[in-house]
């Protein structure tokens, strides 16, 4: 496979707080602790402090989650002072959703490679966080496949880690391919979360990754006094203000909006926002939104203490309670991710929890053999193919044509002599003027209606040229946007089982470019 790279700033794709964050440029560098570099990691081992009581309530959890699997991991390594994990956290899109989630996933797995290579005195484990008790189902219920769109529609609600998938059943009768490992996965498991972790360790098992489902009574129980902290002086929201304001007077734009009480209440087909009140008997008290329920600080506090999965961290704690229950050194996400996580280091901070170094992902564009072969024949170098489509064909067609489509040099002759004319025509009569600059504009014009014409008879002798490049173009860029925001994995993986294993192959998770993987 041939690889080819460009910077993301050329891609035209990717915010400035973004941007600025992988160029290491000083304005963001007290918004993180450490830049996403090997070197970095011998601190960030040194600094992370957890526990051994802390690592065997994980690898008891871990244990159970896995219970059902025929070839359940042994994780007593997470028990042994010297392990660290790394880690990606995602929504449980069906059928792994577009191809950057799996991308994110080959990321963290070669990053543990990398740094068992480099630290060979420790242990380093990849770590997928199911987003099991996010509740923005639109998020997850569809993905695309070979061009068409399959969505799961149901009556369910609350946390998606909870769902029963087996209604998917209904989508495997609308999808011509066959699909077993998801319908093992969907048809045989009877929570979304049990689903997508058979499936993840089918795909990415052999390679150590492995799936924390952090919906987990034990779980939270570590994050306890987090969550109590939170429901009874909420602090977290003020530290994220004030850290959202730095940032924005810096001209960044923000990604998350805390909330004063970070913390949804969790059930079954329910997971709601937490809201502080006063009742002028009682004095401070909460209630759920969208519900009848309504508690005292003593009652929620009590339940707290009961039943702590009860309570689910919002986007402002999830990542707090994730490295609270992990030995972990590193965060490994998107475009969007890694910006939210800069204005959430007060957060830490304040908690004295060990702020991750934050790693973006790979970013790629894979090119099957036809379209490889046609950007060979066009000549296409990998900062053309992300150009605007319209700017990308007019550039082509010139630079393909036999003949100048351009009158530049006529225009300098023509308007020389206009404006002798122009000259002459003042000294006969100075109200001439304006019939000679109207004369000018009418003549600018034909030439330009004769340099579109030129230009279309042009596209019209290029014909095969042009139709191969918006092929090309369409096919790479579906809808306009980036192959990896929309394809899914099997329109690679159905034709060519080696593609997964091709991409761990090729990603460098130290390298921050976008990589175009051509056959």
């Amino acid at each position: 496979m041939d690889c080819q790279y460009l910077p993301l700033a050329s891609t035209g794709q990717f915010s400035q707080l973004f941007l600025d964050y992988i160029n290491k440029k000083d304005t963001v560098q007290p918004f993180y602790s450490r830049f996403p570099e090997r070197s970095a990691f011998q601190e960030q081992i040194k600094d992370k402090v957890f526990d051994d009581a802390k690592r065997r309530v994980l690898v008891d959890a871990l244990d159970r989650q896995y219970a059902q699997l025929a070839n359940k991991p042994d994780f007593s390594i997470l028990l042994q002072p010297n392990t660290f994990t790394v880690t990606t956290g995602h929504q449980l899109n069906i059928f792994s959703g577009p191809l950057y989630i799996i991308y994110k996933l080959i990321t963290t797995i070669n990053l543990a490679r990398q740094l068992k290579e480099a630290y060979p005195d420790y242990n380093f484990v990849p770590v997928y966080w199911m987003a099991t008790e996010d509740h923005d189902f639109a998020e997850i219920n569809h993905f695309s496949f070979f061009g068409r769109q399959y969505a799961w529609t149901t009556e369910q609600r609350g946390a998606v880690g909870r769902m029963n998938p087996q209604e998917l059943e209904t989508l495997f009768n609308q999808i011509p391919e066959k699909l077993t490992l998801f319908e093992e996965a969907y048809l045989k498991h009877a929570t979304l979360a049990d689903a997508a972790r058979y499936y993840v360790h089918e795909l990415f098992g052999a390679e150590g990754l492995i799936c924390l489902d952090a919906d987990d009574a034990a779980l939270k129980r570590v994050f306890a006094p987090v969550m109590r902290d939170e429901l009874v002086y909420q602090r977290a929201g003020e530290l994220v203000a004030e850290q959202t304001k730095l940032l924005e007077d810096l001209g960044y734009k923000t990604v998350i909006t805390p909330r004063d009480i970070n913390l949804f209440y969790l059930d079954e087909q329910l997971r709601e926002r937490i809201e502080q009140t006063e009742d002028a008997v009682q004095g401070k008290t909460y209630r759920v939104l969208h519900t009848k329920l309504r508690f005292t600080e003593a009652e929620l506090l009590t339940l707290l203490d009961e039943h702590p999965e009860r309570f689910s961290p919002n986007v402002v704690l999830r990542p707090l309670y994730q490295e609270t229950i992990l030995p972990n050194l590193a965060y490994i996400g998107g475009p969007s991710e890694v910006p939210y996580w800069l204005q959430l280091k007060p957060v830490f901070d304040h908690f004295q929890t060990t702020f991750p170094i934050l790693m973006p992902r790979n970013f790629a564009m894979y090119v099957p053999a036809v379209n490889a072969k046609r950007i060979r024949k066009l000549g296409l170098t990998p900062e053309e193919l992300f150009k605007d489509t319209l700017l990308l064909k007019r550039e082509y067609v010139e630079n393909h044509a036999r003949h100048t489509l351009k009158f530049d040099n006529e225009n300098k002759v023509v308007n020389k002599a206009l404006d002798n004319i122009l000259h002459k025509a003042q000294m006969v009569d100075p109200t001439l003027e304006r019939a000679v600059l109207a004369e000018t504009k009418r003549f600018a014009n034909a030439i330009a209606r004769l340099e579109k014409k030129m230009r279309r008879a042009e596209e019209h002798n290029q014909e095969v040229g042009v139709r191969q490049l918006l092929t090309v173009k369409n096919e790479l860029f579906p809808n306009g946007g980036l192959q990896e925001r929309s394809e899914n994995f099997l329109t690679f993986y159905l034709n060519d089982r080696e593609f997964l294993t091709k991409m761990l192959s090729m990603f460098d998770p130290f390298d921050y470019r976008m990589q175009l993987c051509l056959e």
